[in-house]
C-alpha cells in the first residue's frame, strides 16, 4: 500500500491536491485541467482518497472531491520528519554552487 507522501509526490496527484486546496471540485472539473483522461484522474483521486488526502461526497450524479485537512496535516508532519538538517545543508550547498556558476558566467 502506498503512503500519503508517496501519493502526493506524483506530479499529477500533487496538482490535483493544489486544485482541491482552493475549492472542492467534480472529477470533470479536475480532468479539464489535464491532458490525461477523466478515467485516469478518477484513479488518481481514488488513490488520494485511500491515503486520506481527499474525500468525496455524492451530490446527485456527481462526486464532489475536497481535501481532508487532517490528511494534509499528517502529510505535512511526514514531510517535516523527512526534512532534516542534512537536507538544509544540501540546499545551502546547491545554492552556493549556483551562485558560483552565476559569478563565473556559466
Amino acid at each position: 500500500m502506498i503512503d500519503a507522501l508517496s501519493a502526493a509526490a506524483e506530479p499529477t496527484r500533487r496538482r490535483i491536491l493544489q486544485l482541491l486546496a482552493s475549492q472542492p471540485r467534480t472529477v470533470s472539473s479536475i480532468a479539464a485541467e489535464f491532458t490525461v483522461t477523466r478515467s485516469a484522474i478518477s484513479q488518481h483521486l481514488l488513490l488520494l482518497a485511500e491515503v486520506g488526502l481527499v474525500e468525496a461526497e455524492k451530490v446527485g450524479r456527481e462526486r464532489i472531491y475536497r481535501v481532508v485537512p487532517d490528511g494534509l496535516r499528517q502529510l505535512q508532519a511526514e514531510i517535516d520528519r523527512f526534512w532534516t538538517a542534512e537536507l538544509d545543508l544540501l540546499v545551502a550547498d546547491a545554492r552556493a554552487l549556483k551562485s558560483q556558476r552565476i559569478e563565473r558566467g556559466h
